[in-house]
């Protein structure tokens, strides 16, 4: 009896997470699910969802904390698909893809890790519309679904969504990022961290605009002079 209730937990999990697909298909191309090859073609570079990735990270690790008692470790199923929760649904094969149910199976017993996947899946539709009309009606979608989840992370998460909810349709509007202005900033605290800190500002930023190739030097530097020759010794 307990075997067959988990095959049927695992058919749910199954069929929710097939569902989803054939619904982010169906809003895609208003075709059949599994058409990942247009998808790949259109949008070559991966999106990221920082949002959703960090509300499934919380809901992941508080779940492993309550049931095993620890931090993750190498064999336990929730930290083993700890990257592969991360990835798009669409650029999951069917190994990974079998490998996360698995891991759902044994790791998550109240679905709640699986439900942060499916709110983390809703915002990354978001950023994948191609018009702000689409974009809108998906962004609500994820709010109200998220406000109406029984794990507080998730509604968390909602409660972030509606309150920046103008700035995130404003991507699509504008199609402005701020993506190059963290780059440079990542850029100067690596140069910061490797110099061990900088008691010149001088000295930092000039540190700063020769990593960064902002330099542009009027001539050539000469190459130091050397010696044809080595000098006299009466050694």
């Amino acid at each position: 009896m307990e075997w067959a209730d988990d095959q049927s937990r695992v058919a749910e999990r199954h069929g929710l997470v097939e569902s989803r697909m054939r619904w982010k298909s169906h809003v895609r191309f208003g075709g059949r699910a599994g058409e990942t090859d247009r998808w790949r073609q259109r949008h070559g570079a991966p999106v990221r969802s920082h949002a959703g990735n960090r509300c499934l990270d919380k809901v992941r690790r508080r779940v492993q904390q309550e049931m095993l008692g620890h931090r993750g470790r190498k064999d336990d199923p929730l930290y083993r698909i700890r990257k592969l929760l991360l990835v798009g649904f669409e650029r999951l094969e069917e190994q990974p893809h079998e490998r996360m149910l698995l891991g759902l199976r044994f790791g998550d017993p109240e679905d709640e890790v699986l439900g942060a996947w499916l709110a983390k899946e809703s915002v990354r539709e978001v950023y994948l519309a191609e018009n702000p009309k689409e974009a809108a009606t998906l962004l609500d979608k994820a709010i109200a679904g998220c406000a109406t989840d029984t794990v507080e992370e998730i509604r968390s998460l909602g409660r972030t969504l509606a309150a920046w909810r103008a700035e995130i349709l404003a991507y699509h509007e504008t199609g402005a990022s701020n993506g190059p202005t963290e780059g440079l900033n990542l850029l100067v605290k690596k140069v910061k961290r490797c110099g061990h800190g900088f008691a010149n500002f001088d000295n930092y930023r000039l540190r700063v605009l020769l990593h960064a190739g902002g330099v542009t030097w009027p001539s050539r530097p000469k190459a130091p002079r050397v010696r044809e020759r080595s000098p006299h010794s009466d050694a």
